[in-house]
């Protein structure tokens, strides 16, 4: 029995277990929405643009750690989704993109809503193919999915022109995928992993150093039981939160420009660095050339092009992390007697670290007169679920969230790394809530990032979806402002907003429930009132507009050369008013 192009593409999709499309229509693509409609066994969910749709897969996919699927239409639909592409592909994130495209005849001759979507999407995606014929539809849907989840995961486009979608073929779904030059190692070299094990064995001051692949090969409990076994700290990237307990007593938190002080000093004096799925990013190392200066390097991970691209690792091990770190532990446990030895010997390196920690803690100062942000993610935290799924914006607040809330699992911690989007947040946690209806989602975010896809309010409230927004309202773009002030001689050039909606009614206006604290008395109830509402919340809350996000590595600076607060000459400006003063014309000043 034939089928259109479109019912295959359907049948293609449950095939592969898929639940939810996120996308928007167009039309190029009516056929697929047409054959969709009639079924009942795959949701999909309108969205108001297709950034949104984009940013929403990528929600349920981290959430998930199953491929997000997107369907958008030629031209601008195609268009919008490549800052989600973009950010799945600097993040890792398994994504499914198909796109409508002009009838095969057509393509090349400027038709309406016409564009090269495989072109546009070839420096931002893992792969991608154009489908000329409706026989290859079904095969390339199935390498669609293979590709984007496994290895290292990664966004693929999938372009369907609309002659494609209405044409027939036999359905004939490939069982498994052979691809000549696509092999993904996931078994490492097991003479590597018997010299990393020695080397762990050796090492007086090692660090586990987690990123975010640690998250997508699932290996929190062997990364847990490689730090226990052998007493040695762990600290993760912004993306590898939730890899490793936040208040276990090996985690020094999150390293980096906005980590914490005990921690980047500890990777700078460690004389063992195990690196877990991590890519030694610029906002990690700081200065490369004095990173980790005694430090030898473990790097495991599944893509053997991020080993010794950045940084040069010593015992390369290609493979994923999860049965490597397995094999690893079986070694380490067979070594038994001189795990206790080696234990004992690390004591002192455990007291430093706490040193450094009590020496410089996180901190900030709370009055009863303005709100400060941290202080809001710390009673965020403490009200929260303990298996409460947060996604943040891009900005002060995201490195606040990732500094202040401790309490992440894995796949709970939805950010934007590599490509740092404003805008991705709500869709991103509108994607978790839709993946789990009866989890508590909390989108973390500011007025400047919400404001780049508020319109996907309504997808909340017509899906009773009930995520909670908490928007760290300051009237500026925080972290810009920040380096304007250090850096720039406080020339706030385009980081004040001036205006601002009134979220509370903006909230009504979508049909969703809004709330409102305007100082710090008022932050818990505004936190628990809307963390009890059944439905979808924005609670706007207000804070100090000259709050500056610390520790931090200044753009240049090397691991230990960290800023720990205001210098004095910002502290002299700000008491003589001077930060008050008037910026580019039309903008107005910052808050009082």
């Amino acid at each position: 029995m034939k089928m259109t192009g479109a019912e295959i593409f359907c049948e293609s999709l449950k095939r592969e277990g898929v639940k939810t499309v996120f996308g928007l229509p167009g039309g190029v693509v009516l056929k697929i929405f047409d054959v969709l409609c009639q079924r009942k066994d795959i949701e999909f969910i309108l969205t108001r643009h297709e950034q949104g749709a984009a940013h929403m897969a990528e929600g349920y996919a981290k959430a998930t750690g199953k491929a997000g699927v997107v369907l958008v239409t030629s031209g601008p639909g195609m268009t919008n989704i490549v800052t989600g592409l973009a950010d799945a592909y600097m993040d890792s994130v398994p994504l499914v993109a198909f796109t409508g495209q002009v009838s095969t005849d057509l393509i090349g001759n400027d038709a309406f809503q016409e564009a090269d979507n495989v072109g546009i999407s070839r420096p931002c995606t893992k792969h991608n193919v154009l489908v000329k014929d409706v026989n290859d539809l079904a095969r390339a849907i199935k390498e669609a999915f293979y590709i984007a989840t496994s290895g290292r995961p990664g966004p693929v486009l999938v372009d369907i022109p609309k002659d494609v979608s209405i044409a027939k073929a036999e359905f004939k779904y490939p069982d498994k995928v052979n691809l000549r030059g696509y092999n993904p190692t996931v078994v490492g070299s097991k003479q590597n992993i018997r010299l990393a094990a020695e080397e762990i064995m050796k090492a007086k001051k090692p660090m586990i150093y987690v990123g975010g692949g640690a998250v997508f090969s699932d290996a929190a409990h062997e990364i847990r039981e490689l730090a226990e076994l052998t007493q040695t700290p762990v600290t993760m990237t912004l993306m590898g939160l939730g890899s490793f307990p936040g208040n276990h007593p090996l985690s020094l938190g999150m390293l980096g420009m906005h980590g914490g002080y005990w921690t980047n000093m500890a990777m700078h004096y460690s004389d063992l660095l195990i690196a877990v799925g991590a890519r030694f990013d610029d906002r990690v190392t700081g200065k490369l050339s004095e990173f980790c200066p005694e430090a030898r390097v473990i790097h495991i991970d599944i893509d053997p092009t991020s080993i010794k691209k950045t940084f040069h690792a010593h015992i390369p091990i290609v493979g994923d992390i999860k049965p490597v770190l397995r094999q690893m532990n079986v070694i380490l446990r067979s070594m038994d007697g001189n795990l206790a030895r080696v234990k004992a010997h690390r004591a002192p390196w455990i007291k430093q670290v706490e040193e450094w920690k009590k020496a410089h803690p996180l901190t900030y100062k709370q009055d009863d007169k303005i709100i400060k942000p941290q202080y809001v993610i710390e009673k965020l935290y403490e009200l929260a679920k303990q298996d409460a799924i947060v996604a943040t914006d891009v900005g002060q607040h995201q490195m606040f969230a990732a500094q202040y809330f401790k309490g992440y699992k894995p796949r709970t911690w939805l950010t934007s790394g590599g490509l740092g989007t404003m805008g991705f947040g709500f869709p991103a946690a509108i994607g978790a809530q839709v993946a789990y209806p009866d989890r508590q989602v909390l989108c973390i975010t500011s007025e400047g990032s919400f404001q780049m896809n508020l319109q996907e309010l309504v997808v909340a409230a017509l899906h009773k979806l009930p995520v909670k927004i908490v928007l760290l309202n300051n009237g500026v773009h925080g972290m810009v402002r920040q380096w304007q002030d250090l850096f720039y001689e406080g020339r706030y050039s385009a980081s004040i907003l001036g205006k601002t909606p009134d979220f509370v009614k903006l909230a009504d206006a979508y049909g969703i429930a809004g709330l409102r604290a305007l100082k710090p008395s008022e932050v818990e109830p505004v936190l628990q009132e809307g963390l009890k509402h059944k439905g979808p919340v924005l609670m706007d809350i207000h804070t100090d507009p000259y709050e500056n996000c610390y520790p931090m590595i200044p753009a240049g600076g090397a691991q230990h050369e960290m800023m720990l607060e205001d210098p004095p000459e910002l502290k002299l400006a700000r008491k003589g008013g001077a930060h008050k003063r008037k910026v580019d014309e039309g903008e107005g000043e910052l808050p009082a």
